[in-house]
Protein backbone atom coordinates (compact mmCIF):
# COMPACT_ATOMS: atom_id res chain seq x y z
CA UNK A 1 0.00 0.00 0.00
CA UNK A 2 1.17 3.25 -0.93
CA UNK A 3 2.40 5.72 2.19
CA UNK A 4 -0.37 8.47 2.64
CA UNK A 5 1.11 11.85 3.25
CA UNK A 6 -0.27 15.12 4.41
CA UNK A 7 0.61 18.63 5.36
CA UNK A 8 -0.25 19.58 8.57
CA UNK A 9 -0.48 23.04 9.65
CA UNK A 10 0.80 23.28 13.00
CA UNK A 11 0.71 26.12 15.13
CA UNK A 12 1.75 24.50 18.69
CA UNK A 13 -1.36 25.12 19.81
CA UNK A 14 -3.91 22.81 21.66
CA UNK A 15 -6.09 21.97 18.73
CA UNK A 16 -3.60 21.28 15.49
CA UNK A 17 -0.87 19.41 17.83
CA UNK A 18 -3.93 16.81 19.10
CA UNK A 19 -5.00 16.84 14.85
CA UNK A 20 -0.71 15.71 14.35
CA UNK A 21 -1.05 13.02 17.04
CA UNK A 22 -4.67 12.22 15.19
CA UNK A 23 -2.99 12.03 11.84
CA UNK A 24 -0.02 9.81 12.57
CA UNK A 25 -2.56 7.72 14.64
CA UNK A 26 -4.58 7.32 11.41
CA UNK A 27 -1.23 6.11 9.39
CA UNK A 28 -0.51 9.69 7.57
CA UNK A 29 3.33 10.21 7.13
CA UNK A 30 3.48 14.34 7.92
CA UNK A 31 5.15 17.18 7.09
CA UNK A 32 4.25 19.98 9.67
CA UNK A 33 4.32 23.56 8.41
CA UNK A 34 3.83 26.70 10.71
CA UNK A 35 3.86 30.69 9.93
CA UNK A 36 5.30 33.34 11.66
CA UNK A 37 2.56 36.43 10.81
CA UNK A 38 3.00 38.91 13.21
CA UNK A 39 1.15 37.14 15.98
CA UNK A 40 1.30 38.64 19.48
CA UNK A 41 2.15 35.28 20.74
CA UNK A 42 4.44 34.08 18.45
CA UNK A 43 6.04 31.88 21.10
CA UNK A 44 3.56 29.48 19.88
CA UNK A 45 5.97 28.90 17.23
CA UNK A 46 8.84 27.03 19.87
CA UNK A 47 5.84 24.64 20.84
CA UNK A 48 5.15 23.63 16.89
CA UNK A 49 8.51 22.95 16.41
CA UNK A 50 8.59 20.85 19.42
CA UNK A 51 5.56 19.16 18.38
CA UNK A 52 7.35 18.38 14.48
CA UNK A 53 10.06 16.91 16.99
CA UNK A 54 8.61 14.83 19.03
CA UNK A 55 6.44 13.41 16.09
CA UNK A 56 9.62 12.55 13.53
CA UNK A 57 7.88 15.09 10.88
CA UNK A 58 9.78 17.14 8.90
CA UNK A 59 9.29 21.46 10.07
CA UNK A 60 8.73 23.71 7.96
CA UNK A 61 8.65 27.38 9.10
CA UNK A 62 7.01 30.18 6.66
CA UNK A 63 8.16 33.91 7.87
CA UNK A 64 5.22 36.38 6.59
CA UNK A 65 5.98 38.53 8.79
CA UNK A 66 9.46 39.23 7.27
CA UNK A 67 7.76 39.27 3.88
CA UNK A 68 5.57 42.21 5.42
CA UNK A 69 2.62 40.95 5.72
CA UNK A 70 2.01 42.10 9.51
CA UNK A 71 1.57 45.71 7.61
CA UNK A 72 -1.42 44.19 5.68
CA UNK A 73 -3.32 42.57 8.58
CA UNK A 74 -3.18 44.96 10.84
CA UNK A 75 -5.91 46.09 12.82
CA UNK A 76 -6.68 42.85 14.82
CA UNK A 77 -5.48 42.11 18.25
CA UNK A 78 -3.25 39.31 16.98
CA UNK A 79 -1.05 40.90 14.72
CA UNK A 80 -1.49 45.19 16.21
CA UNK A 81 0.11 46.09 19.13
CA UNK A 82 -2.12 49.13 19.80
CA UNK A 83 -5.34 47.02 19.87
CA UNK A 84 -5.45 44.72 23.32
CA UNK A 85 -6.59 41.77 23.53
CA UNK A 86 -10.06 41.28 24.99
CA UNK A 87 -10.94 39.13 28.16
CA UNK A 88 -13.63 37.04 28.31
CA UNK A 89 -15.37 34.13 25.80
CA UNK A 90 -15.09 33.36 22.90
CA UNK A 91 -19.33 34.04 22.43
CA UNK A 92 -18.42 37.57 23.37
CA UNK A 93 -18.80 40.33 20.62
CA UNK A 94 -15.74 41.75 21.91
CA UNK A 95 -13.49 38.58 20.44
CA UNK A 96 -14.35 39.46 16.62
CA UNK A 97 -11.21 41.64 17.25
CA UNK A 98 -8.87 38.72 17.00
CA UNK A 99 -10.19 38.04 13.33
CA UNK A 100 -6.91 38.19 11.15
CA UNK A 101 -8.11 38.68 7.30
CA UNK A 102 -8.75 35.20 5.43
CA UNK A 103 -5.45 33.98 7.63
CA UNK A 104 -6.24 30.23 6.76
CA UNK A 105 -6.65 31.11 3.24
CA UNK A 106 -3.63 32.63 2.94
CA UNK A 107 -1.49 29.79 5.24
CA UNK A 108 -3.52 27.03 3.35
CA UNK A 109 -2.50 28.03 -0.02
CA UNK A 110 1.14 27.88 1.10
CA UNK A 111 0.62 24.47 2.36
CA UNK A 112 -1.14 23.24 -0.16
CA UNK A 113 1.97 24.35 -2.91
CA UNK A 114 4.31 22.26 -0.05
CA UNK A 115 1.81 19.17 -0.22
CA UNK A 116 2.40 19.28 -4.36
CA UNK A 117 5.98 19.33 -4.16
CA UNK A 118 5.89 16.85 -0.71
CA UNK A 119 3.65 14.73 -3.01
CA UNK A 120 0.97 14.47 -0.27
CA UNK A 121 -2.48 14.11 -0.98
CA UNK A 122 -4.14 16.15 2.08
CA UNK A 123 -3.41 19.25 3.98
CA UNK A 124 -5.16 19.35 7.47
CA UNK A 125 -6.03 22.52 9.84
CA UNK A 126 -7.40 22.00 13.22
CA UNK A 127 -10.34 24.44 13.03
CA UNK A 128 -13.68 23.49 15.07
CA UNK A 129 -17.26 24.16 16.25
CA UNK A 130 -16.27 26.52 18.36
CA UNK A 131 -14.43 28.52 15.56
CA UNK A 132 -17.24 29.21 13.61
CA UNK A 133 -18.86 32.32 15.77
CA UNK A 134 -15.63 34.22 15.26
CA UNK A 135 -13.64 33.33 12.07
CA UNK A 136 -15.57 33.00 9.03
CA UNK A 137 -12.56 31.29 7.30
CA UNK A 138 -13.12 28.28 9.52
CA UNK A 139 -16.59 27.25 8.49
CA UNK A 140 -17.71 24.31 6.70
CA UNK A 141 -18.34 26.15 3.70
CA UNK A 142 -15.15 27.84 3.52
CA UNK A 143 -13.08 23.74 3.63
CA UNK A 144 -15.28 22.77 0.87
CA UNK A 145 -14.77 26.29 -1.08
CA UNK A 146 -11.24 26.30 -0.71
CA UNK A 147 -10.76 22.31 -1.82
CA UNK A 148 -12.45 22.89 -4.81
CA UNK A 149 -10.47 25.88 -5.28
CA UNK A 150 -7.30 24.47 -4.91
CA UNK A 151 -7.78 21.43 -7.40
CA UNK A 152 -8.10 23.61 -10.17
CA UNK A 153 -5.06 25.58 -9.11
CA UNK A 154 -3.26 22.33 -9.07
CA UNK A 155 -5.14 20.68 -11.64
CA UNK A 156 -2.20 18.16 -13.72
CA UNK A 157 0.00 18.17 -10.85
CA UNK A 158 -2.07 16.90 -7.91
CA UNK A 159 -5.19 16.32 -6.02
CA UNK A 160 -5.48 17.38 -2.72
CA UNK A 161 -7.83 16.74 -0.24
CA UNK A 162 -8.67 19.55 2.91
CA UNK A 163 -8.60 17.46 6.18
CA UNK A 164 -10.57 19.56 9.30
CA UNK A 165 -11.24 16.69 11.43
CA UNK A 166 -12.28 18.86 14.45
CA UNK A 167 -15.35 20.63 12.08
CA UNK A 168 -17.99 18.91 14.17
CA UNK A 169 -16.41 18.53 17.43
CA UNK A 170 -16.09 21.01 20.21
CA UNK A 171 -12.98 21.78 22.12
CA UNK A 172 -14.18 19.48 24.95
CA UNK A 173 -14.10 16.82 22.29
CA UNK A 174 -10.99 17.33 21.34
CA UNK A 175 -9.16 17.36 24.54
CA UNK A 176 -10.60 13.99 25.39
CA UNK A 177 -9.26 12.73 22.21
CA UNK A 178 -5.90 14.19 22.66
CA UNK A 179 -5.96 12.37 26.03
CA UNK A 180 -6.83 9.19 24.35
CA UNK A 181 -3.51 9.92 22.29
CA UNK A 182 -1.27 11.06 24.68
CA UNK A 183 -0.57 14.56 23.60
CA UNK A 184 1.72 16.56 25.58
CA UNK A 185 -0.69 19.20 26.36
CA UNK A 186 1.84 21.04 28.94
CA UNK A 187 3.65 21.30 25.79
CA UNK A 188 1.19 23.48 23.81
CA UNK A 189 0.30 27.24 24.06
CA UNK A 190 -3.04 28.67 23.64
CA UNK A 191 -2.44 32.30 24.91
CA UNK A 192 -2.93 34.83 22.69
CA UNK A 193 -1.36 37.78 25.08
CA UNK A 194 1.99 35.51 24.30
CA UNK A 195 3.10 36.22 28.18
CA UNK A 196 5.80 33.98 30.22
CA UNK A 197 2.56 32.21 31.27
CA UNK A 198 -1.10 31.64 30.00
CA UNK A 199 -3.07 34.59 31.03
CA UNK A 200 -5.87 32.71 31.61
CA UNK A 201 -8.65 35.17 30.83
CA UNK A 202 -8.19 36.03 27.73
CA UNK A 203 -10.75 34.04 24.96
CA UNK A 204 -8.61 31.14 23.82
CA UNK A 205 -7.42 30.42 27.45
CA UNK A 206 -10.81 30.56 28.86
CA UNK A 207 -11.69 28.06 26.44
CA UNK A 208 -9.06 25.94 27.41
CA UNK A 209 -9.75 26.00 31.33
CA UNK A 210 -13.67 24.94 30.48
CA UNK A 211 -12.40 22.32 27.93
CA UNK A 212 -10.13 20.73 30.49
CA UNK A 213 -12.84 20.97 33.32
CA UNK A 214 -15.81 19.39 31.18
CA UNK A 215 -13.62 16.57 29.72
CA UNK A 216 -12.66 16.05 33.26
CA UNK A 217 -9.34 15.82 32.39
CA UNK A 218 -6.18 17.21 34.36
CA UNK A 219 -5.24 20.52 32.89
CA UNK A 220 -1.92 21.02 33.12
CA UNK A 221 -1.30 24.53 31.94
CA UNK A 222 -0.03 27.34 34.09
CA UNK A 223 -1.66 30.15 34.19
CA UNK A 224 -0.97 33.73 35.41
CA UNK A 225 -3.46 33.60 38.34
CA UNK A 226 -3.32 29.56 39.59
CA UNK A 227 -6.67 30.36 41.44
CA UNK A 228 -8.08 30.91 37.54
CA UNK A 229 -7.10 27.31 36.75
CA UNK A 230 -9.68 24.30 35.86
CA UNK A 231 -8.50 21.40 37.79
Amino acid sequence: MAERRAVAVVSGGLDSTTMAYLLRDQGYAISAISFDYGQRHRKELIFAKQVAADLGAPWTLIDLHAAGLTGILSGSALTDETVTVPDGHYADESMKITVVPNRNAIMLSIACALAVTREAGAVAFGAHTGDHFIYPDCRPEFVRAFETMVNVAVEGLASIEMLAPFLSMTKTDIVKLGDTLHVPFDRTWSCYKGGAVHCGTCGTCVERREAFALAHVVDPTVYANESLAAR
